[in-house]
């Protein structure tokens, strides 16, 4: 059996004050129930470790080893229960989250600066990574949890709805597709088609095979990421097709944004997590931030 918290306090309580009484007053407790604690200690480890005597409380020979012991024990139990209750509070913490790299150069830091406005103590670092890698990051420990579209996952991780956004194409100023009343995905056809490396376009081609089977993509270019096919863009060398997110990165570029029908495809994006591993106090407050953030804000494709 191992001494109880409240025994470890008594005794040293009672080492720093010399009296029960005081020692009582410090714990706000009664008199006789301090003496109750030291008892049992006494009777728990089969020695005395205060000596009584009419006028003050001194310790034994083993009350003076134990007393520094449970002082170091309870300061370390104390400064640990401090921090679990700070972190809980979000006065302090940490969050690591993983996202795609034009989600990480668009829409990510903006709730991070909302966030930090809510929770300024909380530390909140960005891992920008390739698409493919961002639930490899959750798995391994290297990020709380990431965000990112739909893709194939293991059993150990959990993809949790976040938003929906449909596609969009973009086309820089003065092309052919700005005097269109509505573009189609047939009109994306006749023009160079600057498109993304791997699943980007691989699930594309199915998803627009699912809901029109005789209409498909036959892309120009595949690049790996996304500001490089906007930068081709700018190049007049083809046009591109996105979600609306990047919509400041097409406006840097100096490029036109409109959405796509016939049909209307949509991306979904996850949060993505470990199944194994509890988020803490401050990756959960993020995660239901995210949420909000998202119900909140609808990001509204430009019509042209």
């Amino acid at each position: 059996m191992n001494p109880s918290l409240r025994q470890m306090r008594a005794l040293v309580a009672l080492a720093k004050t010399g009296s029960f009484t005081l020692a009582a007053e410090h714990l706000n407790v009664t008199q006789s129930a301090l003496s109750g604690q030291i008892k049992e200690l006494e009777q728990m480890l089969g020695v005395r470790v205060v000596e009584r005597t009419t006028r003050k409380a001194q310790l034994s020979e083993i009350g003076r080893e134990l007393t520094p012991l449970f002082e170091k024990m309870l300061q370390d139990l104390d400064r640990a229960m401090a921090d679990i209750a700070s972190r809980k509070a979000l006065k302090q913490g940490s969050v690591r989250v993983a996202a795609p790299q034009m989600l990480s150069c668009t829409l990510i830091p903006e709730v991070i600066a909302a966030y930090k406005a809510r929770y300024p103590d909380v530390q909140v670092w960005l891992a920008d990574s390739p698409v493919e890698m961002v639930s490899a990051r959750v798995f391994s420990g290297e990020a709380d949890f990431g965000i990112g579209p739909d893709r194939d996952t293991t059993a150990e991780i959990e993809a949790q709805p976040l938003f929906e956004m449909p596609f969009v194409v973009v086309y820089p100023p003065g092309h052919p597709l700005e005097q269109r009343e509505r573009i189609t995905w047939a009109d994306v056809n006749e023009f160079p088609l600057i498109s993304l490396q791997g699943q980007f376009t691989e699930r594309l081609l199915r998803d627009m095979h699912a809901s029109f089977r005789e209409q498909s993509l036959s892309p120009y270019n595949e690049v790996t990421f996304m500001t490089t096919a906007l930068a081709m863009v700018h190049a007049r060398l083809g046009i591109t097709v996105c979600l609306p997110y990047a919509e400041k990165m097409v406006q840097l570029y100096g490029l036109q944004m409109r959405p796509l029908e016939s049909p209307a495809l949509t991306r979904r994006f996850f949060v993505y997590t470990r199944n194994a591993r509890a988020l803490s106090p401050a990756a959960e407050s993020f995660v239901a931030f995210l949420q909000e953030f998202a119900a909140a804000h609808q990001w509204n494709v430009p019509q042209g």
